[in-house]
């Protein structure tokens, strides 16, 4: 993705908005991040859980918007979603041309907590941990608990 330079579109605010918003999620202490795992994976566990009771592709399409568009305006994090977005945001740290950081108006040194290292100790493994803990607890357990 960072070849396709679709981070300098629209004068690089694509560009712009992908580092602000990795290096926010970076950013978060381990409990954040864990409990925001948590939320977004019940979200995402408890769609597919929906789509199997429904029976017909536009029931299935149906049961799966509004949970994953909860998760994603509420601003909870899935690690496969952030994986992509925050290496996308360090590839566009570490490669991006002067002309890019020149449009845009910011440095590589405003973007301190974007390293490989805190995407994967501060975000991807409590992340994991929390999406883990969203699906199985959260959603298969109860599932499993109701229909004993």
């Amino acid at each position: 993705m960072f070849f396709t330079e679709q981070y300098t579109f629209d004068g690089g605010s694509v560009g712009i908005s992908a580092l602000a918003t990795a290096n926010g999620k970076i950013s978060h202490a381990f409990v954040p991040t864990l409990t925001l795992g948590i939320m977004c994976n019940a979200l995402v566990c408890l769609s597919s859980w929906m789509c199997y009771s429904a029976s017909t592709t536009v029931d299935r399409i149906l049961t799966i918007i509004p949970p994953v568009s909860a998760f994603v305006a509420a601003g909870f994090e899935h690690s496969i979603a952030n994986a992509h977005l925050i290496s996308l945001a360090l590839f566009i740290k570490a490669g991006a041309a002067d002309s890019f950081w020149a449009s845009i108006g910011k440095t590589r040194a405003d973007f301190p907590a974007l390293t490989w290292g805190n995407l994967f100790v501060s975000n991807l493994v409590p992340l994991t941990i929390g999406n883990i803990i969203g699906g199985s607890v959260m959603v298969a357990a109860a599932y499993w608990f109701v229909y004993l």
